[in-house]
């Protein structure tokens, strides 16, 4: 058995999950057999909703992975959490294991293989991991979509209604968003998407404004105009990988940077960008 790893929480959103189960899409299509596993039932239920997930595992933190995973099975790390030292006994105890990396220094310690971006040779596998859904066409509305994330925890759209009301933006709301969240957010968009419609608002947005770097690379994939708002020190890709692929990116909220990235943003699909190859993987698994 497989297992992937995807570090996931209302105050860290789903972005790892996704591509994990992208990973395990193109695993299933080579006939091997994998497991999710998340920090949180939400996230496990999220995935059912928006990508078709059918079986999913909940796990503490990233030192619990092998209450389920036993000796001889292989584990995909797919987190940022401190490991306190039970990196040592994975690598011993299962017959492979992958992580990915923290940042462009980070170097296999154990013996485990990394997902590192911009991976161009057989040590490594590449992190940029985006769905083939996305590569398809996808008919195009005229819209600016707003997906800040799947979490606001600390309601930065409601703390922040001048900025948002400059913009005719329609919302993505965040599976972790609170309860009631919405009937506040509906003053300040013209519409709301809910979030099991991810993949399909995504797809089919013209322009796409967002703090994710996972939708941000999702989202020009299909060729739509994206503007990425830095709100976090470590997105889960590096900056210089999201201005490769045609992203505008802009610090934090604001109005001024954002009007300019807009007018500046290209629907040209990104050359550069690719569907994840899991043959690497495979020859190693």
């Amino acid at each position: 058995m497989l297992y992937y790893y995807a570090h996931t929480g209302h105050k860290i959103g789903l972005e790892r999950a996704r591509r994990g189960v992208t990973v395990m899409k193109k695993l299933a299509e080579k006939g091997i057999e994998t497991q999710l596993l998340v920090n949180d039932f939400r996230a496990g239920v999220a995935m059912k909703e928006e990508q078709g997930l059918k079986e999913y595992v909940t796990i503490e933190t990233i030192q619990d992975i092998d209450a389920i995973a036993v000796m001889g099975d292989s584990v995909i790390i797919d987190s940022n959490e401190d490991d306190h030292g039970r990196l040592v006994k994975y690598v011993a105890d299962f017959k492979q294991v992958w992580r990915f990396a923290h940042d462009a220094e980070d170097r296999s310690v154990h013996g485990e293989i990394l997902f590192k971006t911009g991976c161009d040779d057989e040590t490594c596998e590449e992190a940029v991991i985006i769905d083939d859904f996305y590569f398809k066409e996808h008919a195009k509305e005229e819209r600016t979509l707003l997906f800040l994330r799947d979490h606001d925890h600390d309601k930065v759209i409601l703390s922040n209604p001048e900025f948002f009301n400059s913009f005719d933006m329609e919302l993505l709301l965040g599976h972790y968003f609170f309860v009631k969240y919405e009937d506040d957010l509906a003053k300040l968009f013209s519409t709301l998407h809910e979030p099991e419609e991810y993949m399909e608002i995504i797809s089919s947005s013209s322009t796409v404004v967002t703090a994710s770097s996972q939708a941000a690379l999702e989202a020009r994939a299909g060729g739509a105009k994206v503007v990425f708002i830095r709100l976090q020190e470590d997105p889960i890709y590096p900056e210089e990988i999201l201005t490769q692929h045609g992203v505008e990116v802009v610090e934090g909220l604001d109005a001024g940077m954002l009007e300019k990235a807009l007018a500046t943003a290209t629907d040209a699909k990104p050359e550069m960008l690719k569907p994840f190859n899991v043959d690497g993987l495979l020859k190693k698994y």
